[in-house]
């Protein structure tokens, strides 16, 4: 009973954290097995984050397959078989059957990189939308300004380049941070990791644009080609330059793209 509360008081924190995750359940054994039947593991992009289903090789083949059905993305449920001896390399001639099920994946990712003032706006109208937002700033007292909810993550480090690292191709990603000079190095550290989101917008003007296009290029070694795949200008061409309106006016283009990448799929 402790085993299974704790399970799901895990899953439950997974699910509100918005990253996508998988559930590994053995449902079916036979001969010997290294765990018994309904043992249960959470696994996410970094591994294991909780339960067994016995440990050893078989575990770690089932946290592979989960972690690359994450990175594919292709299917959000599988039922596997493995013969013990013959696909796994152990000594017993057991039989097992694993159901692999995505969490998450279907959830829309927004990640902010700043949280002033265009980002407490922004922050406030994404959270009436079925969205999960990430919000990454080193001031911990903006951060500390946005409401607490469920959909939303606000995340204080002290590099945000190592964040924008970690982006995946399904994220949208808005750039706002302090200005210019911080905005950049989240631009090319995302470029170098030949990861390009599903839409990767930088607050500011034209003008901005063609200093950051010439610097990603002249100072980043960004080709010309790669490093012109962000937008800046922002927003629908609509509203003032109030921070409430210019949150609308990206809300209303990141629901363009969204629906317009949605439409494309087959």
């Amino acid at each position: 009973m402790k085993k299974r509360i704790a399970h799901i008081e895990k899953l439950s924190q997974l699910a509100k954290a918005g990253e996508p995750f998988v559930v590994v359940t053995m449902i079916e054994t036979q001969g010997s097995s290294p765990q018994e039947l309904g043992a249960k593991m959470l696994v996410d992009s970094s591994g294991l984050v909780h339960g067994t289903i016995g440990g050893g090789k078989v575990e770690h083949r089932a946290i592979e397959h989960a972690t690359q059905m994450l990175i594919e993305a292709s299917k959000n449920r599988e039922v596997l078989e493995w013969n013990l001896n013959r696909d796994i390399g152990m000594t017993c001639g057991g039989i097992v059957k694993f159901f692999f099920e995505v969490y998450n994946r279907e959830d829309w990712q927004i990640v902010i990189f700043g949280a002033g003032h265009v980002a407490q706006a922004l922050v406030r109208v994404l959270q009436n939308l079925n969205c999960q937002v990430t919000c990454i700033d080193t001031r911990q007292e903006w951060l500390d300004r946005m409401p607490d909810h469920d959909g939303l993550k606000k995340l204080w480090v002290d590099d945000l380049k190592a964040e924008a690292a970690k982006l995946k191709s399904t994220d949208f990603v808005v750039c706002m941070t302090m200005g210019h000079s911080t905005d950049r190095p989240v631009l090319a550290t995302i470029f170098k990791q030949n990861v390009t989101p599903a839409y990767l917008g930088v607050i500011g003007s034209k003008s901005k644009r063609g200093a950051l296009l010439r610097e990603l290029q002249t100072d980043d070694g960004i080709d010309r080609e790669v490093a012109e795949a962000f937008i800046c200008p922002i927003g629908l061409p609509i509203g003032s330059n109030q921070p409430a309106e210019i949150a609308i006016s990206i809300v209303a283009q990141l629901l363009e793209v969204r629906d317009r990448q949605r439409a494309s799929k087959p």
